[in-house]
C-alpha cells in the first residue's frame, strides 16, 4: 500500500507523530499510522516496540487537546520477523483538535490533504470550533474563576432543592481539571452575557423605539426577565360578539414560552453571541446562534427528536421546571404555528411568530379571516370587511409577511407547488387589493387592506 489520505508511514517514532494524529482526528474518516515502514512502503521494523508503544500512548494523552483518549488504539504486529506498530485514529467529535503547546492556532491544528498533513487555516479552525458537539461549553474553561452562584441557589431552593457544597461537580460546572467551565460562567451571579430585546416601530429594523438588555447575571435570571418583558408585550385584543367575548393575545403564550426557552438552552454560546429577541409591528423574531445541532435533520427537529446542544443547561432548566420534558418544545410550538415560521442557516436558527389578528379590528389593528387562518400586518383605517382567502393564499401572505422580497421560485419551493400556480395566487391577491408589487422585479411586496367605502 502507498500513503493516502487515510494511511501514513513512519520509519520510526519522531517528533511529528502528534501532528499526524491531530490531522486524522480532524478528518471525516480518521486514519492509520504505521511505524516501522518507510515512505516507500518498505518494511524496516522497530527496536523495542513495546517501549515505543508506551511512549506513543503517553504522548498522545498529554500533548493533544481536546482529549483524544478513546479515539486511538496502538497495536503491535509482526511481519517477516520484524516488529511494527499500527496506530488506528478515529475521526474526533470535538474538532478542531490541536497540539497543546501551540493551542488552537495554525501552528497547532492540522488537516489531511491527500497524503500530506497541512496546517489548518484559521477560518476553518473558527468554523469547526463554533460547531463543536453539544457538550463543548462544559469543556471550555471560564476565563473567570472568581464566580459566585447565589442566584442559582435561590432558584434551586424555590424549586425544592438544596444545593450542597459539591453542587458545581454535580451540575457539571467544572472542567476535567476542576476549573469552572463556560456553563458555570453563564450561570454565575456576574458575567458579561447579555440578551437583547429590541422593539421597532415598523416591519423592518429602521425605526428602533426601544432596546433592553437582560444579563450580566445568571442565565436563569436573564431568561426569566426576557419572559416577563415579552409577557408585557404580548398584549391581548378583545372582540365582542353577540354570543361571547373573545380575547386574543399577539402570540400564543405556551408557544412563546417554549420558543424563548429553546432559544436560550440550545444557543451555541461558543459564538459568544447570546440569543436575541426583536419585536416588529407585525411579528416577533427570535434568533439563536448555531443552526441545527450536528447530526439532527430538519425533519427530526420538527418531529421532536432532541439532541441538546448544551445538555448541562437543559438539565438545570429542567430541574427548575422551566422545561417540561426533553423534546417537548418544538411540537408544542407547532401546535400554534407552522413549520414555515422556522428558518435555518448554517450558523443561526430564526423563529418568526406572526402577530395574531382580530376580525373587524379598529384603526391600526389587524384582521382575522373568516376561514380561520390569520396573517399579521398593520392596517390603516377601520376595517369591517372580511376577505375570503384560500388556505394557500394565506400561506403565501404569511411567507411574504416574513420576507417581503421573497421570489416566485422561493414561494413555490416552500409551498411545494409550481411557479405558475404561485403566480395565479398572487394575481388573485392583487385583484382583491390585498397585495401590491412595489418596484418591479427588484422591488418588494406590500400587504394592505383597503378601507370600506
Amino acid at each position: 500500500m502507498t500513503e493516502s489520505n487515510r494511511v501514513e508511514y513512519k520509519q520510526q517514532l519522531t517528533d511529528g507523530l502528534e501532528r499526524e494524529v491531530v490531522a486524522f482526528l480532524n478528518s471525516h474518516e480518521g486514519g492509520i499510522i504505521w511505524l516501522g515502514i518507510d515512505k516507500a512502503g518498505t518494511l524496516i521494523g522497530l527496536e523495542n516496540a513495546d517501549a515505543v508503544q508506551l511512549k506513543i500512548k503517553d504522548r498522545l494523552k498529554h500533548n493533544i487537546q481536546p482529549s483524544c483518549l478513546g479515539l486511538f488504539d496502538v497495536l503491535s504486529e509482526q511481519r517477516e520477523g520484524k516488529d511494527i506498530l499500527k496506530i488506528i485514529v478515529a475521526s474526533g467529535p470535538e474538532k478542531p483538535y490541536y497540539l497543546r503547546k501551540h493551542g488552537m492556532t495554525e501552528k497547532g491544528s492540522f488537516i489531511r490533504i491527500g497524503s500530506a498533513t497541512e496546517p489548518m487555516p484559521i477560518s476553518m479552525i473558527e468554523d469547526l470550533f463554533s460547531k463543536r458537539t453539544r457538550d463543548s461549553i462544559s469543556k471550555i474553561k471560564s476565563h473567570r474563576q472568581d464566580l459566585s452562584f447565589g442566584q442559582l441557589k435561590i432558584y434551586y431552593n424555590e424549586s425544592g432543592y438544596n444545593l450542597t457544597e459539591k453542587f458545581a461537580a454535580n451540575l457539571e460546572l467544572l472542567t476535567e481539571t476542576g476549573d469552572y467551565n463556560y456553563v458555570a460562567y453563564l450561570l454565575a451571579d456576574n458575567n458579561n452575557t447579555s440578551i437583547k430585546v429590541a422593539k421597532y416601530a415598523g416591519t423592518d429594523r429602521v425605526d428602533l423605539i426601544e432596546s433592553n438588555e437582560y444579563g450580566n447575571c445568571s442565565l436563569i435570571k436573564a431568561t426569566k426577565q426576557v419572559l416577563d418583558k415579552l409577557d408585557l408585550e404580548n398584549k391581548t385584543t378583545t372582540r365582542i360578539t353577540r354570543k361571547e367575548r373573545i380575547d386574543t393575545p399577539l402570540w400564543n403564550p405556551i408557544a412563546l414560552r417554549e420558543a424563548v426557552i429553546n432559544a436560550v438552552v440550545h444557543n451555541d454560546y461558543s459564538f459568544e453571541a447570546p440569543p436575541k429577541f426583536e419585536i416588529f409591528s407585525d411579528r416577533l423574531e427570535i434568533t439563536s446562534a448555531g443552526g441545527l445541532v450536528s447530526g439532527l435533520s430538519q425533519e427530526e427537529f420538527f418531529e421532536g427528536y432532541s439532541i441538546p446542544r448544551n445538555k448541562e443547561l437543559m438539565r438545570i432548566f429542567k430541574d427548575l421546571d422551566m422545561v417540561e420534558y426533553l423534546g417537548s418544545g418544538v411540537p408544542r410550538i407547532l401546535q400554534s404555528y407552522g413549520r414555515e415560521c422556522f428558518r435555518f442557516t448554517d450558523n443561526f436558527l430564526r423563529m418568526t411568530l406572526p402577530n395574531a389578528v382580530v376580525k373587524n379590528g379598529e384603526e391600526g389593528g389587524q384582521i382575522e379571516y373568516e376561514n380561520g387562518g390569520s396573517i399579521g400586518g398593520s392596517i390603516g383605517g377601520s376595517i369591517s370587511k372580511s376577505f375570503s382567502l384560500t388556505p394557500r393564499q394565506e400561506q403565501i401572505l404569511s411567507l411574504i409577511n416574513q420576507d417581503n422580497k421573497i421570489s416566485y421560485r422561493t414561494l413555490a419551493s416552500k409551498l411545494q407547488i409550481n411557479d405558475s400556480a404561485v403566480k395565479k395566487h398572487l394575481e388573485s391577491l392583487k385583484n382583491k387589493g390585498v397585495l401590491k408589487r412595489i418596484g418591479g422585479t427588484r422591488g418588494y411586496w406590500q400587504v394592505h387592506f383597503p378601507k370600506d367605502k
